[in-house]
């Protein structure tokens, strides 16, 4: 299922209820990673109540059966008022984005610095709580062990992009772009995280690496960008 075949699928189910389709993500930002990647799209409606959830089911379903992860929905109104829970997903969106269908309706949204800092390190100290308990159970498994770090990738690499914010407005759209430019203000040795899309992408397989010290380069860098996160907002706070 292509993308006109989504936005036509949805405009035809909901008609006058669907007021905007967004594609955001790495394929807006230009930084698509063919079958690595999914296609990520926002729907905004006039209403989502379960009227309006079984009327796009039919096309989502379509959607998801294609590799893709179904639609995130949102009326405007819950949209403006998700903004200090969701500043790093929602501020991503707002400065890349391509409109499929209908209005633009997130350039306008207004995000607060102040949740963003706190959302990104929330998220690396949860994400990194959760890898070490996954690692327990995946350590001595070559495999396994590269499976946690493939995983997660994507997600600690938007985190990184947004961490960089807090420390320069020139953001550059794709992540690992985000990620040399990151190394300029926090040390982050860049070649861990091409070596672990190396192995997302198959150009790399487990057995030729050791991925229990790929795994803990990979662990340390994760915990300094965190510390460095944290160093800013303690910072900013005696100020």
């Amino acid at each position: 299922m292509k993308l006109e075949q989504l936005t036509q699928g949805l405009e035809k189910a909901c008609g006058s209820n669907l007021k905007s389709v967004i594609l955001y993500g790495s394929a807006a930002a230009g930084d698509h990673a063919g079958k690595c990647s999914d296609y990520n799209v926002l729907v905004v409606t006039g209403d989502l109540n379960k009227d309006a959830l079984q009327a796009f089911s039919k096309t989502a379903k379509a959607w998801a059966h294609a590799g893709n992860p179904a639609p995130l929905l949102f009326t405007m109104e819950r949209l403006k008022k998700s903004t200090d829970v969701f500043p790093v997903e929602l501020l991503d969106i707002k400065e890349c984005h391509q409109i499929l269908y209908g209005e633009d309706l997130v350039s306008d949204l207004e995000i607060s610095t102040a949740n963003l800092r706190l959302q990104i390190e929330h998220e690396l100290r949860g994400s990194l709580i959760q890898l070490r308990q996954q690692y327990l159970l995946a350590s001595g498994n070559a495999k396994e062990v590269s499976g946690l770090m493939v995983r997660s990738l994507s997600s600690f690499l938007i985190l990184f992009r947004a961490s960089l914010r807090l420390f320069t407005n020139n953001i550059p759209q794709k992540k690992f772009q985000a990620l040399e430019k990151l190394n300029e203000t926090i040390p982050v040795p860049c070649g861990v995280f091409r070596n672990v899309q190396k192995l997302k992408d198959g150009s790399l397989k487990a057995k030729n690496i050791d991925t229990e010290k790929l795994f803990e380069d990979y662990i340390k860098t994760i915990e300094s960008v965190t510390d460095a996160v944290d160093a800013h907002i303690q910072q900013e706070q005696i100020i």
